[in-house]
């Protein structure tokens, strides 16, 4: 969301805030001076009853999703439905130098069923043939290129997979039991719908450098849908090129090192409801469109972490978490939380944001447009802590949303935190804006800002600035 004129806004979110939320207790306000001066198709809140959507009806898929795309509905079978395979191995085997291929619709090119198989220096590719029915594609493999299912385990090394069929993804993991181990490999795929690794269903993938590339809408370079499973990616470079199409889109445990993580015209990173990314030691990057993502009309951002209430994801905690290399985002804030509680730890990141007219984090609730839980009840939670970090740029959050931040470790933050209000008149809850600063850790202060209460251990540079507190008191 690109940045709106606060001053009007945060002293009615303060009045606001005050007087909905009650008494605050500041455990600390002292403060010295010491000189001048942040979701492929499917996208939680506080578990209360208040916020929380029932979620044995989620509700239809956000509009635009998959919109206009070639093939069958949605609205998935509601059973593994995996269709057929041009080729099926189902017991265990080495097997080097093959190819295997596919042109029919609903149909893997390569299955591997039940078995433990190590294939060597393999060609798979699915040149067309669509699904028939998206969902069936996304969370059940039909129509993938090559398909783990049934508890089988696979060792892939020196691959090369392609499809260019819709709904085709790559290399894809289904079921609990199931392992997928890739290594010095190659996928890409250019349809719609077509991510270059996926996991679902409880399944497994591990994968390590690996050369990925999409260039479909909704297809992720790292993906996962329905019934997550773990990902643990080393190495590599994975690039997307199409809209709605994350570098790497969470509904599982999915955790990357030393690899470069690049969206062409999509977020980089998305977290859905339960689910989690670690990232250690990468260089992620997005530059999502002002107008031709799917959520583009509600926030455009870099790391979108989210609860979608479609039903692919838990309601519960998200969790990211980002320690060394570096996060650039090309358009949009840097991270937008909504309809969700979520724990984000940085730690040693260069944090670059080429939009200057964007925010470092934007809590809020949403419109409820796209179903992401209910219009003024669906702000997000958020727990950040930031160690040995170097932070830029200002943090905003609204009256039905909450953040507990933490600078430790020597971390320095140079910009804003305010309280504004709910857009959709939601009741305000109390602590929305809690921060801590530890011993060795500086917030230098570029305006002025509006918070619930301050625990100051370290320094703050006012540069001329105030900080008003939820009780009343002004900080200079």
């Amino acid at each position: 969301m690109k940045k709106r004129n606060l001053s009007f806004i945060c002293a009615a979110a303060l009045v606001l805030t005050m007087t909905a939320c009650g008494k605050t207790t500041t455990t600390s306000t002292t403060s010295s001076t010491t000189g001048s001066e942040t979701v492929t198709t499917t996208e939680s809140t506080e578990d209360t009853d208040s916020n929380k959507q029932d979620q044995n009806t989620p509700p239809d898929k956000p509009d635009g999703d998959n919109a206009g795309q070639p093939g069958g509905g949605f609205g998935g079978s509601g059973e593994a439905t995996q269709g057929d395979s041009a080729n099926t191995i189902d017991s265990d085997g080495i097997y080097s130098n093959e190819s295997y291929t596919s042109t029919g619709d609903d149909e893997n090119a390569l299955r591997v069923d039940g078995a433990t198989v190590t294939l060597d220096g393999i060609t798979v590719d699915k040149s067309s043939g669509s699904s028939s029915n998206t969902e069936d594609g996304d969370f059940y493999g039909m129509n993938a290129t090559f398909l783990a299912t049934d508890g089988a385990t696979v060792t892939i090394k020196n691959a090369t997979v392609t499809s260019s069929a819709q709904n085709g993804n790559g290399v894809f993991s289904y079921g609990s039991g199931t392992t997928v181990n890739i290594s010095d490999s190659t996928i890409t795929t250019t349809a719609d719908n077509s991510g270059g690794i996926q996991t679902t269903g409880g399944g497994t993938t591990n994968a390590s450098n690996l050369t990925v590339e999409t260039s479909g809408n909704s297809a992720a370079a790292i993906r996962s849908d329905r019934g997550g499973g773990t990902v643990n990616v080393d190495g590599g470079t994975y690039t997307s090129n199409g809209y709605n199409s994350p570098a790497v889109y969470s509904t599982a445990d999915i955790s990357v090192k030393n690899a470069t993580l690049t969206a062409n015209n999509s977020e980089a990173l998305v977290i859905e409801g339960e689910n989690s990314i670690a990232l250690e030691n990468c260089d992620a990057s997005g530059n999502m469109s002002d107008t031709k993502g799917t959520s583009s009309d509600e926030n455009v951002h870099n790391v979108m972490i989210y609860q979608s209430m479609s039903g692919d994801a838990n309601v519960g905690t998200s969790e990211f978490s980002m320690t060394g290399g570096t996060l650039t985002s090309n358009n949009g804030d840097m991270f937008y939380i909504t309809n969700t509680n979520s724990v984000i730890s940085l730690s040693d990141v260069t944090i670059t944001n080429k939009d200057s007219d964007s925010y470092l984090m934007n809590i809020c609730g949403n419109s409820a447009f796209h179903g992401w839980g209910i219009a003024g009840s669906n702000g997000a939670q958020v727990t950040f802590t930031a160690s040995d970090q170097a932070l830029d740029g200002d943090i905003v959050v609204d009256t039905i949303s909450t953040l507990d931040m933490t600078l430790s470790n020597n971390s320095t933050f140079n910009g804003t935190i305010n309280i504004t209000d709910n857009a959709d008149g939601g009741t305000a809850v109390s602590d929305n804006a809690v921060v801590t600063i530890d011993s060795g850790s500086t917030w230098n202060l570029t305006g002025n800002c509006t918070i619930s209460s301050l625990t100051n251990n370290g320094t703050i540079n006012f540069n001329g600035y105030t900080i008003t507190l939820a009780d009343g008191t002004v900080l200079k």
